[in-house]
C-alpha cells in the first residue's frame, strides 16, 4: 500500500487512546441501561456478518466485539447528547442477503454507519447502496484489496467508494508474507493452490502466486473446490499426483479444516497454508487433531493476547459473559466501531455539539472518518488515502500437537 500517513482529526475533538472506551465491563446489561437512563438521541450502528451456518462462530464473535464496544462508549458517554444502539444482520456469508442488509440500514433514518461485512464478497455488494445513502462502512475483517483500490490496484490503484474503510491490512501484505514463509522458512519449492471461487479465496491465491513465484518457487496445479460442498477426492488426488511438496489454501476455515483432513487420509503430508479466515479453533477438530497438525496462516497484527493495548479489551470481553471467543476478528471489529463511533463525536462536534437528526449527521461522519486516529486494541488505527489501515503487522501461526502456535514469527511491513 502507498502513502500510509497518519491522519488528525481536524474538527475539534482530540482522539485519546483507545483505552478511552474500554473500562470493566461488569455484566452485559450495565452498558444498555447506562444508555437508555441517560435520555439521549439515539443513534444506530449497523452490523452485518454471517451469525448463522458455517461461519455463525466467527461471525457472533465479531458481534459480540461491536456490541462491547457500543456498550462502553454508552457507558462512558464518549458522545455526549447520543446513546448508541448495534442492529445486526445475518448475511449467512450471501452476497444478495447482504445487500438487502445494506438497503435496510439505508432506509432506517436512524443508522449511521455499518460496520461489517465478514465477506469481502459480501461488501462488494453492499458498497455501493451505503455509499449511495451516504452511511459511513467499516469493516474489521474485509481484506480484498479491489474494495478500495479497484481492479487495477497494482498498476493505478483508485478510491472506489469515499464512505468504505477498514482497520485490517489487504491480501497484497498478508499474501507475500505467506509466500516468503513457505518458500524461505519452510523450504516448499513446489506448491499446489486451491480456492472457493470466492472473491475473497481467489484474491489471495492470486496474490500468493504472484509472490511466490518471484521468489523462484513452482505453482505445480492450481484447483478450485466448491465450498458448498463436502467431498474434495478430485482436487486432493490431483494434488496428490501433482508432486507438490505443499498447498496453499485460498478461502475460509470449514473448508480448509475439510480439505486438510481429506489430504492426510490421502497419505498427503505436506503444510496447508491459508490466511487470516483459516485462522480459527475450529478448524482442529474439523480436520482432526493429528491431522490439523502442519496447518499454517497468516493473521492480521500480533497475537492479540501479547499486545498490550488489548489487556483491557480481553478483559472486558471476558467480564461481559459472552459464549463465543472474540476470535482473529473481534479486536479489528470492535477499533472498527469505536472508529465509527469518534467519527460520530467528530460530526456532532462539527454540528455545534448538537447531534440533530441521524441523517444529516450521515455525511458529517463519512466526512469525518478519514481524520480519525488513535490507538487501539490492535494498534494505531488509521487510514490512508484509500480507506485502508495504516496498521500492516503480518503474524504466521501454526497448529502444532493438536494446539494452534501463534505468532511463530512476526513481519512488520
Amino acid at each position: 500500500m502507498r502513502h500510509t500517513r497518519l491522519h488528525r482529526l481536524r474538527l475539534g475533538v482530540p482522539l485519546v487512546a483507545g483505552a478511552m472506551v474500554l473500562s470493566a465491563c461488569g455484566s452485559r446489561d450495565e452498558g444498555d441501561a447506562a444508555g437508555e437512563s441517560a435520555g439521549t438521541t439515539t443513534v444506530t450502528i449497523g452490523f452485518d456478518a454471517p451469525l448463522s451456518k458455517d461461519l455463525a462462530a466467527v461471525g457472533l464473535g465479531m458481534k459480540n466485539a461491536a456490541e462491547l464496544a457500543v456498550k462502553q462508549a454508552n457507558k462512558n458517554k464518549t458522545v455526549p447528547g447520543v446513546t448508541f444502539k448495534l442492529v445486526a444482520k445475518d448475511d449467512q456469508a450471501t452476497p444478495t442477503i447482504g445487500q438487502q442488509n445494506a438497503a435496510a440500514f439505508a432506509a432506517d433514518d436512524s443508522v449511521i454507519g455499518v460496520v461489517g461485512a465478514y465477506n469481502s464478497s459480501v461488501s462488494a455488494a453492499m458498497q455501493s447502496t451505503l455509499h449511495d445513502a451516504g452511511l459511513v462502512q467499516i469493516s474489521g475483517a474485509n481484506t480484498n484489496p479491489t474494495l478500495t483500490r479497484g481492479a487495477d490496484y497494482k498498476a493505478s490503484p483508485k478510491r472506489q467508494f469515499d464512505n468504505y474503510f477498514r482497520t485490517i491490512t489487504t491480501d497484497d501484505v498478508q499474501a507475500p508474507v505467506a509466500a516468503e514463509y513457505f518458500y524461505e522458512d519452510l523450504g516448499i519449492k513446489k506448491l499446489a493452490t486451491v480456492d472457493d471461487k470466492k472473491v475473497y479465496g481467489a484474491g489471495l491465491v492470486d496474490n500468493f502466486t504472484e509472490a511466490y513465484t518471484e521468489l523462484g518457487g513452482e505453482v505445480v496445479t492450481h484447483q478450485s473446490i466448491n465450498p458448498d460442498e463436502s467431498d474434495y477426492a478430485s482436487v486432493v488426488s490431483t494434488v496428490k499426483s501433482s508432486g507438490a511438496q505443499g498447498v496453499y489454501y485460498g478461502g475460509e476455515y470449514p473448508q480448509a479444516g475439510a480439505l486438510k483432513k481429506q489430504l492426510v487420509a490421502a497419505g498427503f503430508d505436506g503444510p496447508l497454508g491459508g490466511g487470516d479466515a483459516v485462522k480459527d479453533d475450529a478448524i482442529i477438530p474439523l480436520a482432526g487433531e493429528k491431522a490439523a497438525d502442519g496447518i499454517y496462516t497468516t493473521s492480521d497484527g500480533q497475537p492479540i493476547d501479547t499486545l498490550d493495548s488489548a489487556k483491557s479489551f480481553i478483559s472486558a470481553y471476558e467480564a461481559a459473559g459472552y459464549s463465543e471467543p472474540y476470535g482473529v476478528f473481534g479486536g479489528y471489529v470492535y477499533d472498527a466501531t469505536t472508529a465509527l463511533i469518534q467519527a460520530v463525536k467528530a460530526a456532532v462536534s462539527a454540528n455545534g455539539g448538537k447531534a440533530g437528526t441521524v441523517k444529516d449527521l450521515r455525511p458529517k461522519a463519512v466526512a469525518a472518518m478519514p481524520e480519525v486516529t488513535f490507538e487501539g486494541v490492535t494498534g494505531t488505527v488509521g487510514f490512508n488515502e484509500y480507506g485502508d489501515s495504516v496498521n500492516k503487522v503480518i503474524s504466521i501461526n501454526t497448529v502444532k500437537d493438536g494446539a494452534w502456535q501463534d505468532g511463530i514469527k512476526v513481519f512488520k511491513k
